[in-house]
């Protein structure tokens, strides 16, 4: 009886540094992932979540952006149904905004959906890896869809898209609303894309 004891002792503390080594190995393993995860990575899974909780985007100029990440592309996102915001203020919703990644200066969103995002992070489809920021905006010039420009500076531009290159921009500037007629082009702008907080566009767009 003795030497049976005695094995299954020696069976049970196996089996135990067996689970603190597997389970270190885990913690190695899942700190080893998330240094790697990437914040695109992140919208991804919060957008394939399809949360109807808002994100708050604190924005390069200041401002605020409260709405749901609909799309994530190669170095932006959508939001929709977004409500900007400066100061304590909450302005006019629009049908939809898009963000570079890099005006990004902090999300807050539900703790679930943190958490969440972090758990299911990933790549995503092959298309939105591959559409920059100048493809989906070549896309707005395309529908000729009015446009506010938010620039990193707090300064706001209003205007249609006329072309969109490989980093910047050419904005035809003209009262916000309005179509885009001769008459009624104000001036100019060439805009990096490096100068934007976000873009708020003047009608509902599907995204590619």
């Amino acid at each position: 009886m003795r030497w049976d004891r005695f094995f299954e002792d020696l069976e049970d503390q196996l089996d135990s540094e067996w689970e603190a080594e597997r389970a270190a190995l885990d913690t190695e393993s899942e700190r080893l992932r998330l240094s790697r995860v990437r914040l695109r990575e992140r919208l991804v899974a919060i957008a394939a979540a399809g949360s109807a909780r808002p994100v708050s985007c604190e924005l390069a100029d200041g401002s605020v952006l409260d709405g749901r990440v609909s799309r994530v592309g190669a170095d932006w996102f959508g939001l929709t149904g977004a409500a900007h915001g400066d100061g304590e203020r909450r302005l006019a919703v629009r049908p939809l905004w898009i963000v570079p990644l890099a005006a990004v200066q902090a999300l807050a969103l539900p703790v679930e959906d943190m958490l969440g995002s972090v758990r299911d992070a990933a790549a995503g489809d092959t298309l939105g890896q591959r559409m920059g920021l100048g493809f989906v905006l070549r896309d707005v010039v395309r529908r000729r869809v009015g446009v506010t420009v938010r620039l990193t500076t707090g300064r706001v531009l209003h205007g249609t898209i006329d072309r969109a290159g490989a980093d910047h921009l050419d904005l035809a500037l003209h009262d916000a609303g309005q179509p885009r007629r001769s008459g009624a082009v104000t001036g100019f702008r060439v805009v990096p894309f490096e100068a934007i907080a976000a873009v708020a566009l003047d009608a509902p767009l599907d995204l590619p």
